[in-house]
């Protein structure tokens, strides 16, 4: 096989899904890293905010790309309400009571999403949108915008939580609750940010997901494995080693086709992450968490 061909038919697809499944890694590395337990409802948060791009594209005949932030504000005001109204209410109950209800979260936000925009597969724009050629590698636009989107937020995530006082004292919290809480840091803010932050992420994922396939009610559903294996495979807390572990991911799963049937690279996820449990349990990049 030539060269180019397989970048453009199997790598570049396999960076462009790693950067989605990047997205939603750093999330639920945010939420184990500082709450402490697994989210199951993320993927299912992301499909919320793909879908909520939609209906501000639908109502108001804007750009999709106009529509992200709306989506991301949509995300992080409906993280912060289900953390206050469900996950506040089992702080204090063993954490898997906390996984569990997660789930049963995940079932809700799924069915808000069919009641609303119904079972049918949507889109955020009509027509077909031809590949463009830089030097040899065939590329769309919006591919080249989630890769760099990914870049971004990513970047100015890790900037905030190094260099402002907000994000130390998530870093805090995550060391230690308690003597984060005896330094003078309000766990409960610290709560509600990070909620925020994971609400953003997940828009984000849901979005680029959506812009660069199709929208259906269980995209995020299908996509929550993909993104722990990712987050488990970089090192879970670890917001550099989610994008690491996103991108191996994605491109293990476009280029698995070479080998295997196209209706079983949903597998390479799954694979992976028995793999990096075996060999690896505490992933690529282990040590301090955030």
């Amino acid at each position: 096989m030539p060269f180019m061909e397989f970048v453009n038919f199997y790598l570049m697809p396999g960076i462009v899904l790693g950067s989605i499944y990047a997205l939603g890694a750093v999330g639920i590395t945010l939420v184990f890293g500082i709450l402490r337990f697994a989210h199951l409802a993320h993927g299912d948060l992301a499909t919320l905010g793909a879908f909520a791009a939609l209906g501000v594209v639908t109502i108001f005949g804007v750009s999709p790309w106009v529509a992200l932030p709306v989506a991301m504000i949509v995300c992080a005001i409906m993280a912060i309400g289900i953390d206050k109204v469900f996950y506040d209410y089992l702080s204090e109950r063993p954490k898997i009571i906390v996984v569990m209800s997660s789930l049963g979260i995940a079932l809700m936000l799924r069915a808000v999403v069919q009641v609303i925009w119904g079972v049918d597969t949507e889109t955020y724009t009509r027509g077909i949108v031809r590949p463009e050629d830089y030097w040899g590698i065939r590329i769309r636009d919006r591919e080249i915008y989630t890769i760099i989107a990914m870049f971004v937020i990513v970047g100015v995530l890790w900037a905030f939580l190094q260099k402002t006082k907000w994000g130390k004292a998530m870093r805090a919290m995550s060391d230690n609750p308690d003597l984060a809480l005896l330094s003078g840091v309000d766990n409960r803010k610290i709560t509600m940010l990070t909620w925020g932050i994971v609400g953003i992420l997940c828009a984000a994922s849901g979005f680029f997901l959506g812009i660069n396939t199709e929208l259906k009610p269980l995209m995020g559903w299908t996509m929550l494995l993909p993104m722990f294996a990712a987050a488990i495979l970089g090192g879970v807390g670890r917001v550099e080693g989610a994008v690491i572990g996103g991108l191996i991911v994605g491109i293990a799963e476009e280029t698995s086709v070479l080998f295997i049937p196209g209706e079983y690279k949903a597998a390479m996820a799954f694979a992976i992450l028995l793999l990096i449990l075996l060999v690896r349990p505490t992933g690529l990049l282990k040590g301090k968490v955030l």
